[in-house]
């Protein structure tokens, strides 16, 4: 088709629209973030790569800042520019792509750390490293090497630590660094817990099992409905049954009353220390090895 024919449907009030330099969309509305992913590789030729929040989306995972930016990686000898909504990134490390939905996507560990790069709240990045490990899309080392190879992010590096000692939300994360810069007994994060007779009790936010102390970073969110605030009820009445100790603490108050959370944490095992330890046993999350919880210890203590 001539050039002219092109550009003049291309015109405002035309029938198709221009995405990028040579990538036109044939139609004249909006671009679907579909259509942005396609258009971006056939920005960056050959040997493309999706990454950053783009590819997560593409994995299904949920918590992820909005952004009309579609991220690419492309080998190092590309002379492709950024344009538009398309962000090249020449990369000496590029990864072997997964195909996600008919697009080469970076794996997961390579596009949480890339979008982490580029995202500046603090709470998107923790919660976006807890969800990939969370929902089983990768291993916490796996996000540690990744980071290892990335360009310097001292403050990622400080974000990751949480979810490296077993934080798996936003709000958990804040509870590790309270009891990291806090004096207190050790804790082991999401691990499970059973009773004498073999049977599951919980898998605590927090656990210190030299006192059998439970700590449960409860949300009003989860618990205003029916059906978690049964579960948490159930949850309590296990506990109280195996004999351990519990305190809940809203997720808030983390950052709002750091103080006073940590002085009815420190009431609270001192009453786990005034009892008999209960007969409950420590057992391992999924995917966890045995040897993964000497790495929860504060600096501290290492």
């Amino acid at each position: 088709m001539p050039r002219r024919t092109i550009s003049r449907r291309c015109e405002p009030g035309g029938t198709w629209r221009m995405l990028l330099p040579g990538v036109v969309l044939l139609q004249n509305g909006e671009p679907t973030n579909e259509q942005k992913s396609h258009a971006a590789l056939l920005h960056a030729g050959v040997n493309s790569i999706l990454t950053g929040v783009s590819a997560l989306a593409r994995y299904g995972l949920r918590n992820l800042p909005v952004t009309g930016e579609v991220h690419v990686l492309v080998p190092a000898n590309h002379s492709v520019a950024d344009s538009g909504f398309v962000h090249i990134e020449r990369s000496r490390r590029l990864p072997k792509p997964r195909v996600r939905s008919g697009l080469p996507t970076a794996p997961v560990p390579r596009a949480v750390i890339d979008a982490a790069r580029r995202t500046p709240d603090k709470d998107l990045v923790t919660a976006m490293m807890a969800e990939s490990v969370q929902r089983g899309f990768c291993l916490p080392g796996a996000l540690a090497e990744e980071l290892d190879e990335a360009p310097r992010r001292s403050s990622l590096r400080d974000t990751l630590l949480p979810i490296l000692g077993g934080a798996r939300s936003v709000a958990e994360a804040d509870a590790w660094h309270l009891w990291r810069w806090s004096d207190l007994p050790e804790f082991q994060w999401n691990v499970k817990i059973f009773g004498s007779d073999g049977d599951y009790v919980a898998q605590p936010d927090g656990w210190c099992d030299e006192l059998a102390f439970a700590w449960e970073i409860d949300s009003l969110g989860y618990h205003a409905g029916t059906e978690g605030f049964r579960e948490t009820l159930a949850r309590n009445a296990r506990y109280a049954a195996a004999g351990i100790v519990v305190l809940q603490t809203l997720p808030s108050r983390l950052r709002s009353e750091p103080g006073k959370v940590v002085a009815e944490l420190r009431a609270a095992l001192e009453s786990a220390r005034l009892r008999p330890r209960p007969d409950v046993t420590l057992g391992l999350t999924p995917r966890e090895p045995r040897h993964a919880h000497s790495h929860h210890r504060r600096r501290g203590q290492q």
